[in-house]
């Protein structure tokens, strides 16, 4: 019995924000199947592991930037720049697919190196290089396009309805490169300084681990996945939006701290994030069968950063 005991109290220390995420998910799905008799289909179900590939690939990026202790706004003008890029380089011809690909991908991955450069040399806080970064990409889309542009040879859409084993290829994915990631963070030195680095910036640079890289690994990757997350966004839309990252930036921190990551760095995880994007994406789908407006649905995230935020702080100061 003790070591029952030994063993709850260890996963509600190191796993109570996993856990408490698929408690709530458990309830929203009885309440969401007692609201209407659709909700519980599998073609439902479907239908939101469709909808939840995009943010939670942005998540995954947000992520290890927490981790690290530091923060990315500028992730949902990146989706909607490499949205337009990707649409309006490939214009429908086949032959420039892979050029326009290659290129939203170095460009994502240039603007979190951008991002995590200032922040070292400059020693601006990563909220404010990230929040003019921000407002530089959003204006640099407008430049490009103020309306949707380009479209996408055929088939390409299969990345966003396309099945397999009766799965979303959307979900696979994301699944995928989230297991990936949870074994990088966990067994790969690297991977670990990221931990080091944000539970404890100062000694984890007395201790000689590589601050500097930990930064660039860590903003360029999230930088990478907005870049991956806009061509599912894409493959959905058909043609890049100049808006299409707008409600990115909240909706990306939102998974990352009900999943247990504390804003203060050094500790969570991005098996927490990906059910924080399942519980948000789920939520999102029972409030649009109760007929709610997606205004709502804004004001909703917006109240579970911030009770989410107080828990986590209030768990912290009493341990």
């Amino acid at each position: 019995m003790k070591s029952v005991a030994n063993t709850f109290t260890f996963l509600t220390k190191r796993r109570g924000g996993l856990l408490t995420v698929i408690g709530l998910i458990f309830v929203l799905t009885i309440f969401g199947m007692i609201v209407s008799d659709r909700f519980g289909t599998a073609s439902n179900a479907v239908n939101i592991l469709e909808q939840s590939t995009a943010l939670a690939l942005v998540s995954l990026g947000q992520t290890l930037v927490i981790i690290t202790g530091g923060i990315d706004l500028s992730v949902g003008s990146m989706v909607s720049l490499a949205s337009v890029l990707l649409s309006g380089i490939t214009n429908g011809d086949p032959a420039m697919m892979w050029v326009a690909l290659i290129t939203i991908l170095a460009v994502g991955v240039f603007v979190g190196l951008i991002n995590a450069g200032a922040s070292i040399y400059l020693g601006v806080h990563p909220l404010i290089v990230t929040l003019g970064m921000g407002a530089i990409l959003q204006g640099l889309t407008l430049l490009y396009t103020q309306t949707p542009i380009g479209k996408m040879p055929k088939g390409f859409d299969e990345l966003a309805y396309g099945r397999f084993l009766g799965l979303p290829i959307g979900a696979i994915f994301t699944i995928v490169i989230f297991v990936l990631t949870a074994l990088f963070l966990r067994k790969v030195p690297l991977g670990r300084y990221i931990y080091a680095t944000g539970d404890d910036a100062v000694g984890a640079q007395l201790m000689g681990l590589p601050r500097k890289k930990v930064l660039f690994v860590a903003y360029g990757f999230c930088g990478l996945m907005a870049s991956v997350a806009a061509i599912f966004m894409v493959a959905r839309l058909g043609a890049g939006q100049p808006y299409t990252g707008q409600n990115f930036t909240l909706t990306s921190i939102t998974p990352v701290v009900v999943g247990g990551t504390l804003l203060s760095g050094g500790r969570g995880g991005v098996m927490g994030t990906l059910m924080g994007v399942y519980l948000v994406s789920l939520l999102n789908n029972l409030l649009n069968f109760m007929d709610l407006s997606t205004h709502y649905q804004l004001i909703v995230q917006g109240l579970i950063v911030i009770v989410a935020v107080s828990v986590y702080v209030e768990n912290k100061k009493r341990v």
